[in-house]
């Protein structure tokens, strides 16, 4: 499973670089304008590559925890570990949208 997590930690890696690389650039280059990531995918696409890492990164924190845990709980550990995450970016999002800060 820790091949699992891992691939899975560095797909959601690689996919928040390039989102932050394409709203960077769609911010200050105006012919990429229709490259903003927050137009298109905007905030499922966000809560994709939250819960990509977050996934990889609980489930790697519980593999490697101190405590012998079976892969059963590691998983579920995995799986709140990115519920959570995409719970908070839409909660983020949620107080960005309202003006709040």
């Amino acid at each position: 499973m820790v091949k699992v997590y891992a691939v899975t930690l560095a797909i959601g890696v690689v996919a928040l670089l390039i989102w932050i690389g394409a709203r960077a650039l769609a911010v200050n280059v105006p012919s990429w304008r229709n490259a903003d990531p927050e137009r298109r995918p905007g905030l499922v696409g966000r809560r994709v590559v939250a819960g990509l890492v977050g996934f990889g990164l609980a489930g790697m924190s519980a593999e490697f925890s101190p405590r012998d845990l079976t892969w059963p709980v590691a998983l579920g550990l995995a799986v709140l570990g990115g519920a959570v995450a995409v719970w908070y970016t839409g909660w983020v999002d949620r107080k960005d949208r309202a003006g709040e800060t």
